[in-house]
């Protein structure tokens, strides 16, 4: 199939892109970067945008740094840039191990990290690393610049705080200490389909008891989000498979699952504990 016509702008400066967008988009403007959600979603015309803002030539976009305490994503940096650690520590390793779970090579090198977080799926990788890391995401318009914490950001499926005249410019993922352990687990029916669920754990090791522990879920809940409850449990207890067993449990009684003609609540449920449980030993191995 082909889209339904459009209107195609790419500005070469932040500030045009902002202004086009600000004239645009109350006519259903969107803004374009790696195009790897939205360009088929146009294909089969379940979106039909009247105009397109293409971002890519905007080289401030492509930055990607350490700076202030924080790795700075912006707008058009790729999924294929964490490939490799950016950054020596943890964050760096956390990074790298999760991008080989996006889709396929082809996606990742094409498709981009804030791209992702502003599609919203709840299946998207970056989605439960930005929620479990409490990472702060800048948006600008013509009003101005505003920063979103990710517990505020994700609203529902597909669904932001983004307003229709901003654009998500930079993600900004708080660097982990250097004894940082961590831990990722998905499920998914085949390799690069969508995840069902996946669970991101970040902890550290005191005296052999569990300090400062997150647990993040994505996938099985219509928005990726830190699971308190679960937390809890790990928080000043030893590790061992018990311990890992009860905090799996309590993450997945806290959630309210996404359910599909394949998928209901109570399977979903079972696939929750069962990563929970797989991110925490690979956490403390």
């Amino acid at each position: 199939m082909k889209p339904a016509p459009f209107a195609y702008y790419r500005p070469g400066t932040l500030g045009e892109a902002v202004r086009l967008l600000a004239a645009l988009a109350l006519q259903d403007g969107r803004i374009l970067a790696g195009g790897q959600s939205l360009v088929p979603l146009m294909a089969f015309r379940l979106a039909t945008p009247a105009h397109l803002i293409d971002i890519n030539r905007i080289a401030a976009l492509g930055r990607l740094a350490v700076a202030d305490g924080a790795l700075q994503i912006g707008a058009a940096v790729r999924h294929a840039a964490f490939h490799r650690p950016v950054e020596r520590g943890a964050l760096g390793a956390l990074l790298a191990a999760v991008v080989r779970h996006i889709a396929h090579d082809p996606i990742r090198r094409r498709g981009t990290f804030c791209g992702s977080l502003a599609h919203a799926d709840p299946a998207a990788e970056w989605g439960a690393v930005a929620a479990t890391l409490d990472a702060e995401l800048v948006a600008v318009s013509a009003r101005g610049e505003r920063r979103i914490a990710a517990r505020e950001f994700f609203q529902g499926a597909m669904a932001t705080a983004l307003a229709p005249d901003e654009i998500l410019i930079e993600a900004r993922l708080p660097l982990l200490p250097a004894d940082t352990r961590f831990g990722f687990a998905e499920f998914s029916r085949r390799p690069g389909d969508y995840a069902l669920a996946m669970a991101v754990v970040v902890l550290r090791l005191e005296d052999g008891v569990i300090a400062a522990p997150r647990i993040g879920l994505g996938g099985a809940e219509a928005t990726p989000r830190r699971i308190a409850a679960a937390e809890s449990v790990l928080d000043g207890a030893r590790p061992g498979e018990a311990l890992f067993r009860a905090a799996a449990a309590a993450a997945a009684a806290a959630i309210e699952p996404l359910e599909d003609p394949e998928t209901d609540a109570a399977y979903r449920r079972e696939l929750v504990e069962a990563m929970v449980a797989r991110a925490l030993r690979q956490a403390v191995r």
